[in-house]
Order: structure tokens, then sequence, then C-alpha cells
């Protein structure tokens, strides 16, 4: 008999598609699509599909396994696993203080649940943890600064919109759900235009493609906002009643000459008039950009720089207009946190805290002192692979005295462990999940049992709690036990305040979000100081030590001072793509048949200048690492630019982080991965 349960994808990914699970004698055998999710009504992506063999995978982590120290593991039992995290906790503890042992995690599993990690190290003592993020804070500071919040129109409103800019964003591949309110856009007479320094998959839907140089973005923005200001192409009333500051951004503007921004950007001055025009003369105009765009030193005065030219020409609160950046009304169940810079080294517990940069992590690691770091846990996560500056972190973790990685696989981060433990599946636990592009609360639902010995983090964490001889009491109150029953009276409890939401409900299918904005700021309430649309914004110079302004400062490592150190220099991409969540998915037989190991693609005519033939082996290189890879030409790259997917384990031939400097961004504790010049040769 064939089961069909709902769920939805937890990865870090835009979609968090919504699908059917069928169950036969409790084995996954298919999925389908649940079109009750009108953001994702027609099934899930390749990776969605994959997840039958990630679950039942012989490589998967099946048991504890314990190093021997030279490069093997064997398989130990639960008893003698958590023994030993137990020793070794109350150890560093007593002889160290807690905040020897650090906890690192990422966004590799999104859900509730995941906040019984937090509630374990707290109870612990408080230990040493990360601050920052891999993906968007740069973006997200820069939207608040200006908007007072973050949120935008439905992904289906974009059908509404006339011209729409891609800034950065390859959604074909990066959100491939996108692409049916594009598509239907595009066939109601909607203009394309995507600025991009490759020519992607969602650039051959386009009208117009742009190429600036990596890291312009923003002086290519404002040169737009200086032609529209000049002419008087902006909307005055919209700018009157709604935006504080404009008159001194006017002003601003000035330097932003055509012959500046095309000397800076290396895009000639037809496309800036083209685009100028194009904004001023079609309404309602959405610009969604990518995440890429703000992991540079100057990423979030990009992001506002762009978001400007919304506001100067009204394209906010109404349908069609809209900056599609994140959309959090979905994430009811969060606290709204200020960036760190904002709290307090004491917490409302009481407990205090220690964090390190997940941007600068492996530097941060060996720079502590007073305790220096003697433990690790790691779960969600892959930071040997997936944080800058991979030498750097490899030293921290071999300097540490025992590590424990949770995992499904053997990744280049649990090849470093002490101890690794495995990680559940999606379908093994039920929780509750938002999403930052589509406006749904959904569950994820349990639909099979475990696999091998897999014990849910929830479960591992509440026997750790009792072997380290955590209260009854508290334990009762902060772990539930892995029965079905206690973990959806836990969930229930969560969703208390929501009386819209029920676990009922969810089991059925997503539920919209409470207090749902369809259009975001249609109400034209904006939660800044101003209470306006802030393009001068005070606390961009209190916060972040940035202008006040939008305003357009070169990225740290650059080509524009021309050659460096007499070899010609690469800005090195480091793209998404739709085979992988980063370092997720690339490792099942279904993905490798498609890509099978990493490709450096290169301009021909670059190639050629450096003797490099398609197919070749070279180095890529600078003063932090290198790594090898084979060639591969690509006419649609622009020239000096150089790219490489992200996401390749080391294990695999991968190793762009090996390049990547240990930097944040100009905002929100962000990373600075593309801030990033290489050197490539033949071997």
């Amino acid at each position: 008999m064939t089961k069909v349960y709902t769920t939805a994808c937890p990865r870090n990914c835009y979609s968090s598609c919504s699908f059917k699970v069928l169950v036969e004698d409790g084995i996954i055998v298919n999925f389908e699509p649940h079109s009750d999710n009108r953001a994702t009504p027609e099934g899930i992506c390749l990776k969605g599909l994959s997840y039958k063999e990630r679950v039942y995978s012989k490589k998967r982590i099946l048991h504890p396994l314990k190093s021997d120290g030279k490069g093997g593991f064997s398989q130990v039992s639960w008893d003698e696993a958590l023994a030993l995290i137990t020793e070794k906790l109350l150890y560093f503890k007593k002889e160290f203080g807690s905040h020897s042992v650090f906890f690192y995690e990422s966004s590799g599993m999104s859900g509730l649940l995941n906040e019984i990690s937090s509630a374990f190290w707290r109870t612990y003592g408080g230990v040493t943890t990360s601050y920052g993020n891999l993906c968007w804070p740069a973006g997200l500071e820069a939207v608040r600064l200006t908007l007072g919040e973050n949120k935008h129109n439905v992904p289906w409103d974009l059908e509404n919109a006339r011209l729409i800019i891609m800034w950065g964003k390859n959604s074909v591949e990066t959100n491939v759900q996108e692409s049916i309110p594009l598509e239907k856009a595009l066939e109601q007479g909607a203009k394309l235009v995507v600025i991009d320094p490759r020519r992607t998959e969602t650039a051959e839907k386009a009208d117009l493609l742009i190429q600036p140089r990596p890291g312009t973005d923003g002086a290519f923005a404002l040169g737009i906002a200086r032609i529209l200001s000049d002419s008087g192409r902006v909307d005055s009333t919209f700018i009157s009643q709604y935006v504080h500051g404009y008159e001194a951004f006017r002003k601003s503007l000035k330097p932003y000459t055509n012959a500046f921004v095309e000397r800076i950007t290396g895009v000639p001055v037809k496309y800036l008039d083209m685009l100028a025009d194009l904004i001023a003369e079609t309404k309602p105009m959405t610009i969604i950009p990518g995440y890429g765009m703000q992991r540079y030193t100057n990423g979030g005065q990009t992001i506002r720089c762009i978001l400007s030219l919304q506001v100067i020409t009204g394209n906010i609160g109404k349908p069609g207009a809209c900056f599609h950046y994140a959309n959090l009304q979905s994430y009811v169940f969060d606290k709204v946190l200020e960036p760190l810079s904002y709290y307090p080294e004491i917490g409302d517990d009481g407990v205090s805290r220690r964090a390190v940069s997940k941007a600068s992590l492996g530097q941060d690691m060996l720079s502590q002192k007073d305790p220096e770091l003697k433990m690790i846990w790691v779960e969600r996560g892959n930071p040997v692979s997936q944080n800058p500056d991979t030498n750097q972190i490899l030293k921290a973790f071999r300097k540490l005295e025992f590590k424990v990685v949770v995992d499904q696989f053997m990744t280049d981060t649990a090849r470093e462990a002490d101890l690794i433990l495995p990680a559940k599946s999606m379908f093994e636990q039920s929780d509750i999940i938002g999403s930052y592009w589509n406006p749904y609360v959904q569950l994820k639902q349990k639909v099979i049992d475990s696999s091998g010995e897999v014990h849910p983090e929830s479960e591992i964490y509440r026997m750790l709690a009792l072997k380290l001889g955590f209260e009854t009491k508290i334990v009762r109150e902060l772990f539930p036990d892995n029965s079905d029953e206690s973990i959806e009276r836990w969930l229930e409890e969560k969703l208390r305040p929501f009386p819209g939401i029920s676990l009922d409900k969810l089991k059925k299918g997503p539920v919209m979000a409470p207090g749902l904005q369809n259009i975001a700021f249609s109400d034209y309430i904006f939660k800044t100081p101003s209470g306006k649309v802030e393009l001068l914004s005070d606390k961009a110079r209190k916060l972040w030590g940035v202008d006040e302004l939008p305003a357009f400062n070169l990225t740290e490592e650059n080509t524009i001072q021309d050659v460096k150190n007499g070899k010609k220099a690469y800005y090195f991409l480091t793209p998404n793509t739709k085979n992988r969540i980063h370092s997720q998915f690339g490792n099942l037989d279904v993905i490798r048949q498609f890509d099978p190991e990493p490709r450096l693609e290169i301009n021909p005519e670059d190639a050629s200048e450096d003797g490099i033939k398609n197919g070749e082996t070279v180095r890529i290189f600078n003063d932090r690492g290198e790594f090898y890879s084979k060639v591969r030409f690509n006419f649609g790259i622009r020239k000096s630019c150089l790219s490489v997917p992200n996401g390749w384990w080391i294990s695999e031939g991968g190793g762009g982080n090996y390049l990547t400097a240990a930097r944040e961004t100009d905002m929100g504790h962000g990373t600075a991965f593309h801030d990033n010049l290489v050197y490539i040769e033949k071997i």
C-alpha cells in the first residue's frame, strides 16, 4: 500500500519546494509535485529528485565512526561515542573553561529543531560560537538600512512586471522555480535585462546582456541614477512623500559621469544610456539582485546603489514593482536580531558569549586566547571546503585536540574529525521551515524510520545532556525524546502563538505566513528611523563606517590598476550551479553523470594569450594557495574572468577556497569570497 506524505525541502535554496513523497513498505519510491505551493507548483529540481539516492546511498554514514589517527575510520557504538564526547566536554570545561569548546553550525538543514543545539550549548555553560554568514548578510543589511526590513512581493507577482533586471542572478540555474513567473512575464511582453560577467542560461532569455567588471556594479548603478536624475526622469511624487535624503543623493551622483563609469566598469557608454532609457520608459520594474554581488568588500554598498534605482523611479509597493532580494515574511518564528555589533557580551540568559567570524574562521580560531580552542563540534556545515582560506582552516582544525563532525557523508570536514556522528536525512524527522523567497510556512514531515544507527541531532543532544548530568527537569523542558509524539508536541508549542497554523494544516500542505503582504510595502510603512525610504542613512556610518549615502568604492582586489606583480591577474568567480547547493549533492551518482569533475571556464581570447588549450590542466594560484583544474573554453565569460562553480570537495578535485581571503564585507559581517584575484599557468 502506497502512503503519500506532504513535505518541503529544507536546503539553503530560494525555492523551499513543496512536494509529495510516496512510500511503500517503509521505503521511499517516488516524488510528485505539490501544486498548493504557488511558488513551486511544478515539482522539485534535479537535486530534489536525487534525494532518494541521498537517503539510500552506500556512501552514507550510518554509524558513529572513530578516527585511527592515520586517515582511517572504524565503526564504534553509540555508547562508546557518547562516553568519549562526555569525557572530553567535562575535561575541557574543567581545565580550560567552556569557551575552549567551539560550536560551529551552518545552513545545511533548516528547521525549528535546530534551536535545540543552541539550548544544549547554553546549558553546558556557553561556548565559542560563530557570527556572520557565508551567504547574504551584506545585502540584508543594505536593504534593511534603506527600506527598514527585508521583504518582497510574492514570487508570482513577477508576472506583472514589464521590466525585469536580473542583476548578478542566474535564476534558471539557482532559482529554477522563478523561471515560471519569468516566462509568463516575457510572454506578456516584459523586457528582460541580465547584468552578469558570464553569459548564463538566464542571459539566453534576455533582451540585453551587460557584462561589467566584477565588483563594479555599484558604479554602474550610480551612473544610471545620475542620468535619470539629471534628465528629470524620476518619480518626484514618490520621492517627496516617501524618500529621505534624495537631494543629498542627487548631488553625490556628480562624479559618476559616463566616462568615469565606462572606465571603472569596462561597459561602453551606449549600454549605460540604453538601460537608463529602459528604466525611465518601462514600468513597473522589478530588480532581482543575486547574492554573489554582495560577496565583495563593497557588497553592502553595491546593493544600496542598485536599490536606489528602484527608489528614485518609485517602483516600490506596487504590483510588478519590487526589489526582490530576500523575503523573510515566512520567518515568523525567528527573533529579529540585529547584527552582532549590536549584541551585548552577556546574553539575556546570563550566559557569556564569545564568537569568531565565519568570514575569517581559520585565523580567528587560531587567535583565540584565554582560553585557546581545544575542541570543535561541527554540524550542518562543511567549513574546510566552504569557508575562505582553506589552508588556515586546516591549520586551525589540526591544532585542536578533539573534533566532532555530524554529517551524512565523508566530506572534507568529516575527514578531519576524530569522531563522526551520522546525521539524519530530511525524511527521518518532522520539522517546520520557512523560506527566504516564497511566503509559506511548511512542514518537513517524517516519512520513514532512520537508517542504520542514525539519530536526529535533537536526540543526540538529549542523550548527551543525560550523560553530562543536566538536571532532569531541564532535559525534559529543552530536549524532546525522539518519539513522533514528543516531536509533534514540541512543534505544536512553537505554533501556539499562530492560531492560523497547525500541524494538521501543515501536514496537508504549505500555509501562508500570518500577516503576509503579497505586495511588499504596499502600505508605505518603512521601519527606518525617519519612517521613509532612506537613501541617506545615519545608521550606515554609525554601525558600519560606510558613507551615509549609496556610494562606490573599489574592491580590495581589483584589476582597475592594471597588472599585478608583473603577471596577468584574473577575477576568480565561484558561482552557484543547478547541480549542487554549495557542497551538497555533488557526490551523488545521479548528479555526477551530468557534472563529473570541476572545470575552469576561461574566455578563449585570454587562453590564447597564455598559450592554454581547451581541455588542458592548469594551475590556479595566488599568494594564499593553489589548486589544479582542466580548462573549458567559454566565449560567454567576460575577459579577465575565470569561473569554477563553488562546492566541489577537495577530495573531488576542487579547492577554490584555497585562494580566497578571510575578509568580511563592508556591512552585515558577510563573507567577501569574490574579492579574489588569481593567476594561471600551464603545467
